[in-house]
Protein backbone atom coordinates (compact mmCIF):
# COMPACT_ATOMS: atom_id res chain seq x y z
CA UNK A 1 0.00 0.00 0.00
CA UNK A 2 1.25 3.49 -0.81
CA UNK A 3 0.37 6.98 0.23
CA UNK A 4 1.09 9.24 -2.74
CA UNK A 5 1.58 12.87 -1.75
CA UNK A 6 1.29 15.38 -4.61
CA UNK A 7 2.75 18.84 -4.16
CA UNK A 8 1.91 21.49 -6.71
CA UNK A 9 4.90 23.07 -8.44
CA UNK A 10 2.88 25.61 -10.44
CA UNK A 11 0.33 28.30 -9.51
CA UNK A 12 -3.26 27.11 -9.01
CA UNK A 13 -4.35 28.80 -12.25
CA UNK A 14 -2.07 26.39 -14.16
CA UNK A 15 -3.06 23.43 -11.98
CA UNK A 16 -6.72 24.12 -12.76
CA UNK A 17 -6.02 24.02 -16.51
CA UNK A 18 -4.90 20.39 -16.16
CA UNK A 19 -7.48 19.34 -13.54
CA UNK A 20 -10.03 17.73 -15.94
CA UNK A 21 -7.32 15.55 -17.51
CA UNK A 22 -5.94 14.70 -14.04
CA UNK A 23 -9.41 13.61 -12.90
CA UNK A 24 -9.73 11.38 -15.98
CA UNK A 25 -6.35 9.87 -15.03
CA UNK A 26 -7.65 9.23 -11.50
CA UNK A 27 -10.75 7.52 -12.87
CA UNK A 28 -8.53 5.15 -14.89
CA UNK A 29 -6.56 4.38 -11.72
CA UNK A 30 -9.78 3.55 -9.86
CA UNK A 31 -11.02 1.38 -12.73
CA UNK A 32 -7.72 -0.52 -12.66
CA UNK A 33 -8.16 -1.15 -8.93
CA UNK A 34 -4.96 0.71 -8.04
CA UNK A 35 -6.41 3.86 -6.49
CA UNK A 36 -8.50 3.45 -3.35
CA UNK A 37 -9.02 7.02 -2.15
CA UNK A 38 -7.96 10.47 -3.30
CA UNK A 39 -8.52 14.14 -2.62
CA UNK A 40 -6.96 17.54 -2.36
CA UNK A 41 -4.81 18.67 0.50
CA UNK A 42 -5.94 21.52 2.74
CA UNK A 43 -4.71 24.12 2.27
CA UNK A 44 -4.79 23.49 -1.47
CA UNK A 45 -1.09 22.73 -2.00
CA UNK A 46 -1.51 19.37 -3.71
CA UNK A 47 -3.33 16.11 -3.21
CA UNK A 48 -3.26 12.66 -1.67
CA UNK A 49 -3.84 9.27 -3.29
CA UNK A 50 -4.10 6.01 -1.37
CA UNK A 51 -2.89 3.34 -3.79
CA UNK A 52 -2.66 -0.43 -3.73
CA UNK A 53 0.36 -1.68 -5.66
CA UNK A 54 2.65 -4.68 -5.30
CA UNK A 55 5.76 -2.52 -5.63
CA UNK A 56 6.85 1.03 -6.34
CA UNK A 57 7.85 0.48 -9.98
CA UNK A 58 4.39 -0.19 -11.47
CA UNK A 59 2.90 2.64 -9.43
CA UNK A 60 5.55 5.06 -10.70
CA UNK A 61 4.80 3.88 -14.26
CA UNK A 62 1.14 4.69 -13.75
CA UNK A 63 1.90 8.06 -12.16
CA UNK A 64 4.10 8.94 -15.13
CA UNK A 65 0.91 9.04 -17.23
CA UNK A 66 -0.72 11.64 -14.97
CA UNK A 67 -1.15 14.93 -16.85
CA UNK A 68 0.03 16.71 -13.70
CA UNK A 69 3.37 14.91 -14.04
CA UNK A 70 3.54 15.15 -17.83
CA UNK A 71 3.11 18.93 -17.66
CA UNK A 72 5.27 19.48 -14.57
CA UNK A 73 2.36 20.65 -12.43
CA UNK A 74 3.12 18.47 -9.39
CA UNK A 75 5.87 16.41 -7.81
CA UNK A 76 5.18 13.11 -6.11
CA UNK A 77 6.34 11.56 -2.86
CA UNK A 78 5.57 7.87 -2.37
CA UNK A 79 5.32 6.48 1.15
CA UNK A 80 5.03 2.70 1.34
CA UNK A 81 3.32 1.23 4.36
CA UNK A 82 1.77 -1.99 5.57
CA UNK A 83 -1.66 -1.41 7.08
CA UNK A 84 -2.18 -3.43 10.24
CA UNK A 85 -5.35 -1.87 11.67
CA UNK A 86 -8.48 -0.44 10.07
CA UNK A 87 -12.00 0.63 10.89
CA UNK A 88 -14.73 -1.88 10.09
CA UNK A 89 -15.47 0.08 6.92
CA UNK A 90 -11.89 -0.37 5.65
CA UNK A 91 -11.32 -3.89 6.99
CA UNK A 92 -11.49 -5.42 3.48
CA UNK A 93 -8.24 -3.61 2.68
CA UNK A 94 -6.47 -5.62 5.37
CA UNK A 95 -8.03 -8.85 4.20
CA UNK A 96 -6.89 -8.41 0.60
Amino acid sequence: MFLVVLTYTQPLAIVDLHLPAHRAFLERGYEAGVFLLSGRREPREGGIILASASSEAPLRELLATDPFQIHGVARYTLIRFTPTMASALLQPLLDA
